[in-house]
């Protein structure tokens, strides 16, 4: 496998564990932390397809596609890291083509030595593939998944976090992910929450050469973080809000991940209401920030029953626990506030 960037390469790898395909479901609950389990899809048919060479993986995956034009991005000759430009547009443009003639574009320049960045980012895979994800299966359970698939030639992926837990398999060639807690956000300097090359917040730090007097406190991150090195047929399991900066290291990649939440599907996204806070408390004056620091700490982060035992059950309304019920009034509610 490619040798990391020196700054790297004495990380801390992350676990290994010896866990069964039909014992991953089981494995997993109530897991927090990293693991890798090796070989849990190596008999994956589209793990024996890249084994034999790109164009028999390109082949195989092409024999489940649906027609339907895909998303592809197309960066500058020798470009790997999907990125902004200096203008903080994407560093790369994006257009929607059949697969077949992705793959041929992939397979034009995957002999160049400064081939154009290719990629096809987080397909849906049964919106994509009729049948892909019956044939190459990971057994999690009762888990409602969202499965997304990812194809490309070499790209480096900014370290970003997912709100859902994930396992992720390294289908065709290999992957190095580098994984930092969920409390290193500030040390990673994300970027933009609105604009980024994948729908998530991402570092601005360029992991291939750091900069760290521009990015000072990344050390702190680095003192956090670990390696995952997987190869065809390896998983990794990232729990939600991890950090990951994602490396594909072969020629022609193919990565399928499966994302979970664990919450009840009727709760809100964190996210949008950071959003709503962004518009409606940050840019308040001092004392009234201070204010509603501590309405939220009383009613969201501090919430006991010193919020709610001075109102009768009946008539404590949201304030109560979550239900479906009570979380659509409060989504309505937000709804017509939102539309004034």
């Amino acid at each position: 496998m490619a040798e990391p960037s020196p700054v790297f390469a004495d990380l801390p790898r992350v676990a290994e564990e010896s866990v069964a395909a039909d014992a991953l479901d089981a494995r997993l609950r109530g897991a927090d932390t990293p693991f890798i389990v090796r070989g849990v899809a190596a008999d994956w048919p589209l793990v024996a397809a890249g084994r034999q060479n790109p164009g028999a993986a390109r082949d195989y995956l092409l024999g489940f596609a649906r027609e339907r034009d895909f998303d592809i991005a197309i960066g500058r000759p020798g470009a790997e890291r999907v990125f902004y430009d200096d203008a903080m547009g994407m560093d790369f443009r994006s257009e929607r083509w059949p697969l077949a003639r992705a793959f041929d574009l992939l397979a034009e320049t995957e002999q160049r030595a400064d081939p154009p960045l290719v990629y096809l980012a987080s397909v849906d895979m049964q919106g994509y593939f009729r049948g892909l994800d019956v044939a190459n299966r990971l057994p999690l359970g009762k888990r409602q998944t969202r499965d997304g698939i990812w194809i490309g030639g070499r790209t480096r992926v900014a370290a970003h976090n997912d709100i859902a837990n994930n396992v992720a398999v390294a289908a065709v060639g290999r992957r190095r992910f580098t994984l930092f807690p969920p409390d290193q956000f500030a040390n990673l300097y994300l970027g933009p929450l609105e604009n980024s090359p994948g729908g998530r917040p991402i570092s601005m730090v360029d992991f291939e050469t750091p900069d760290f007097e521009g990015f000072p406190l990344f050390s702190r991150a680095l003192d956090t973080a670990s390696l995952a090195e997987l190869g065809p047929g390896d998983a990794l399991f990232v729990p939600q809000m991890w950090y990951h900066h994602v490396e594909a290291l072969d020629r022609f990649n193919v990565l399928v991940n499966y994302w979970w939440n664990d919450e009840p599907r009727y709760l809100g996204h964190p996210e949008d209401a950071l959003f709503h806070a962004i518009l409606a408390i940050r840019d308040l004056p001092e004392e009234a920030r201070a204010h509603w620091r501590s309405v939220f700490n009383h009613y969201v982060f501090d919430a006991d029953g010193r919020t709610t035992d001075h109102v009768a059950p009946e008539g404590r309304g949201i304030l109560a626990p979550l239900d479906v019920a009570r979380a659509e009034t409060i989504r309505m509610y937000l709804l017509r506030r939102l539309s004034r």
